[in-house]
């Protein structure tokens, strides 16, 4: 398993349009096989600052997600919105280790 840490900064003016684009992302990347997760996070300290939380099963899993119209249409919307480039982390999951634990 995989999981992925984005960090997004969104231009002020753009943070309610991000959302909208990116609830819509989320709620066809969940019904993707080999995706555990997808979650949409809105900083309290900062509302221009967002975390996507992603959970794959494989490279093959995420490989297949980027590839999918709606990461696709996503990625091409939000593009400008961005005040700086988005940044993603990638890390290995040690515990939930199974699928049925996520």
């Amino acid at each position: 398993m995989l999981v992925y840490v984005v960090e997004v900064h969104v231009k002020e003016d753009k943070v309610e349009e991000f959302k909208k684009a990116s609830i819509e992302n989320h709620k066809k990347t969940i019904q993707e096989p080999g995706n555990y997760r997808f979650d949409v996070l809105q900083s309290k300290e900062d509302p221009c600052r967002f975390t996507l939380y992603e959970v794959y099963e494989s490279e093959e899993a995420v490989a297949a997600h980027k590839e999918t119209p709606h990461y696709l249409k996503w990625r091409e919307t939000v593009a400008d919105w961005m005040a700086t480039p988005r940044r993603g982390i990638k890390h290995e999951v040690i515990v939930p280790a199974g699928e049925g634990e996520w």
